[in-house]
């Protein structure tokens, strides 16, 4: 019987489909950067976009003012889709940090644990100094 296993060419349960990486952590790293430049490229021309409407309506009136307040309401609803997807985006990403990090616990049971005492006696060591 033969398992399908995520890693090509391993099988699941063996030394080898355990030492590789199951998540590229430079994959990751570039994907996070690159979806809050996004966010913040986004956000920003909103803001550019709603103070360029605000200024227009402190001289607008009646039709005019009307017509600039269902621009800003469209550049608000533009701006609350893109936070939802980059949320979305940033959580399955967030997901996938906590899957490879409970990998790498189950795989390197010891250097976890070194690494936490290690980080232990350092946040001692920095709270008695206080």
């Amino acid at each position: 019987m033969t398992v399908n296993s995520p890693l090509e060419g391993t099988t699941p349960g063996t030394a080898a489909s355990l030492k590789e990486p199951v998540v590229d952590k430079d994959a990751h790293k570039r994907n996070l950067n690159e979806a809050q430049d996004a966010l913040v490229k986004e956000f920003r021309t909103l803001v550019n976009d709603t103070e360029k409407l605000l200024k227009r309506t402190a001289n607008a009136a009646g039709d005019q003012a009307d017509e600039l307040r269902v621009k800003l309401n469209e550049n608000l609803e533009r701006a609350k889709a893109a936070l939802k997807e980059q949320e979305a985006s940033l959580r399955e990403q967030g997901r996938a940090a906590a899957q490879a990090t409970e990998e790498y616990v189950v795989t390197h049971p010891w250097q976890s644990v070194g690494i936490a005492a290690g980080v232990g006696f350092l946040l001692g060591l920095l709270s008695s100094r206080r």
